[in-house]
C-alpha cells in the first residue's frame, strides 16, 4: 500500500515485527527433519529460492529512487535483523519492543512507530514482511502509478489487491471499487453472496488489520487499486514450501525480480 504524506519523497516500511506462530507450530510437530533448521528465523529472513526473503524487496527498493528502508522488527528477532541488516546500507531498523507473540503491537501500530521514531513525512510504500508477488510484479510500475494518480489528487492513495475465488471471500478484505478502481468500501470477510467484488486485500485480524485501517481511510481520502496477479503470503510451512518451491524453479534466474 502507498500512503501520502506532506513531501514528495518516498520511504518504505517494511513490517517484520511478527512472531510466525503458525509456522513455528508447524516446524515443531512436522516429521520431516528437512525443516528444522528454519526453526529460529523470523519469517521475512527465510531462505526463499536463493536469498532471505525480505532480501528481495531491499533489492528492488534499492533499484528504485527510494532513499531510505525503514524495517519494523521486535525485540525476540532483533539481533538476526541486526546481522542481515549489515549489507545494505538503506536499511535502518527499528524495534518495537515487544519479545512475544502475546505483547505485540500489530500492523497498525507497527507502522505508526516507524512514522514516529524517524519521524516520516513522505511518501510510504508499505510492505509485509512475510509477502512476495509473482514474475509478473513490477515496483516500478506501482510506483509510476501512484505518481499518476499523485498529479491528479495529492491526497490519493493505493492499495495492490488481486483477484480471489467465491470460496474465499470469508477469509479476506474484499474491495469494492468504481470504474476508475477507487474504493469505494471495503467488506469484511463477506460470504460470496454479500458482495459481486473478489477484489482481496489481505487477511483481517483484530490487532494485526491493515484492513481497519483502510476502511477508516477510504471514508476520509481516495483509494485506489492496483491489481497484481497473485502473491505469496508465507504463514504456515505448507505456504514456505510453495513459495520457495516456485522461486526454485522461476524466479533463480530471473534477472530484475520485484524491479
Amino acid at each position: 500500500m502507498v500512503s501520502q504524506y506532506r513531501c514528495v519523497k518516498m520511504k518504505a516500511v517494511i513490517l517484520a515485527a511478527g512472531y510466525g506462530t503458525r509456522l513455528l507450530r508447524d516446524l515443531h510437530t512436522h516429521k520431516n527433519e528437512q525443516f528444522r533448521h528454519l526453526i529460529g528465523i523470523p519469517k521475512p529472513l527465510l531462505p526463499i529460492g536463493e536469498c532471505p526473503l525480505i532480501s528481495y524487496w531491499v533489492d528492488a527498493l534499492e533499484a528504485t529512487e527510494i532513499s531510505e528502508v525503514i524495517v519494523v522488527t521486535n525485540d525476540y528477532y532483533h539481533n538476526n535483523f541486526k546481522e542481515w541488516a549489515q549489507k545494505y546500507k538503506s536499511v535502518t531498523l527499528i524495534n518495537d519492543g515487544s519479545s512475544s507473540n502475546e505483547d505485540r503491537l500489530g500492523a497498525v501500530s507497527c507502522l505508526q512507530l516507524a512514522i514516529d521514531k524517524i519521524k516520516v513525512n513522505d511518501h510510504i510504500l508499505v510492505i509485509g514482511g512475510d509477502t512476495l508477488f509473482y514474475e509478473d510484479f513490477h515496483l516500478k510500475d506501482v510506483i509510476r502509478r501512484f505518481q499518476s494518480l499523485y498529479k491528479d489528487n495529492a491526497s490519493a492513495n493505493l492499495v495492490l489487491s488481486y483477484t480471489c475465488k467465491d470460496e474465499e471471500t470469508r477469509k479476506y478484505g474484499i474491495l469494492e471499487t468504481d470504474e476508475d478502481q477507487r474504493v469505494r468500501a471495503l467488506r469484511e470477510k463477506p460470504s460470496p453472496t454479500d458482495t459481486t467484488s473478489r477484489q482481496a486485500d489481505a487477511p483481517l485480524e483484530e490487532k494485526d488489520a491493515p484492513g481497519h485501517f483502510l476502511s477508516w481511510l477510504v471514508n476520509r481520502n481516495p483509494v485506489y487499486v492496483y491489481q497484481i496477479s497473485g502473491r505469496f503470503d508465507v504463514g504456515n510451512l505448507e505456504s514456505y514450501i510453495t513459495c520457495d518451491r516456485y522461486f526454485q524453479e522461476k524466479i533463480k534466474n530471473l534477472p530484475n525480480y520485484l524491479q
